[in-house]
């Protein structure tokens, strides 16, 4: 969760270069280093500096970085071909890389073809069963497409091996609660509790949750 200091300072940053003060591969960094999503901001800067030969050298190993969060953030923005092209730099640099290839799978989703991203996905998990990022990303494919059920069944199966992910037991415990499926929820808030006791909101949660 973002601090409201960090997202003082993202916010005065991105004040900073939208106003040509210069900062933004400070900025992209920062995005990066919180985990937000701000992706037109992310593609309007990030093309800025890979545009200009100068700016791209002085990355350094970072530029590879910047191509593979631009990717991400082209296609939030619906802007494939940009996604498409990030990422087919990054093959040719990259040629076997496990994370280029979740790249592919997420350019496919983002063009909806979700049959071929399932096949995908699960074929980088026979490889690496235990890669956090693809069991999410399958998640995030069912709810996309409205298959409720699905995704509370890959995040069980995920719980089942990273029981320690508490954010995966909030979005789990809020699906529950978006299904009046209270007796489940409240699972959920018993795991979160035994992690984090004394994280108020949870206690409050559970105590709502349990009366039903």
């Amino acid at each position: 969760m973002v601090s409201k200091t960090e997202e003082t300072q993202l916010n005065r940053l991105e004040n900073q270069v939208d106003n040509g003060g210069g900062g933004a591969w400070e900025y992209l960094c920062l995005v990066r280093k919180l985990k937000v999503r701000r992706s037109e901001k992310v593609l309007k800067y990030g093309l800025s500096i890979l545009n200009d030969p100068k700016k791209r050298s002085a990355l350094g190993p970072e530029e590879w970085t910047l191509y593979e969060q631009l990717a991400i953030a082209a296609m939030d923005c619906q802007c494939l071909d940009v996604a498409k092209d990030c990422i087919k730099v990054l093959h040719k640099k990259f040629p076997e890389s496990k994370r280029v290839g979740r790249l592919d799978c997420m350019l496919l989703e983002a063009k909806g073809s979700w049959a071929e991203a399932e096949k995908a996905y699960s074929s980088l998990l026979e490889d690496n069963p235990l890669d956090q990022v693809i069991h999410k990303r399958r998640v995030a494919m069912a709810k996309a497409q409205g298959n409720i059920s699905v995704a509370i069944e890959w995040l069980n199966k995920y719980l089942e091996i990273f029981m320690a992910d508490h954010d995966a037991w909030r979005e789990l415990a809020d699906i529950y609660l978006s299904l009046q499926m209270y007796k489940q929820a409240a699972f959920c808030y018993e795991e979160l509790l035994l992690s984090h006791p004394t994280v108020p909101l949870y206690h409050l949660t559970y105590a709502d949750v349990s009366v039903y």
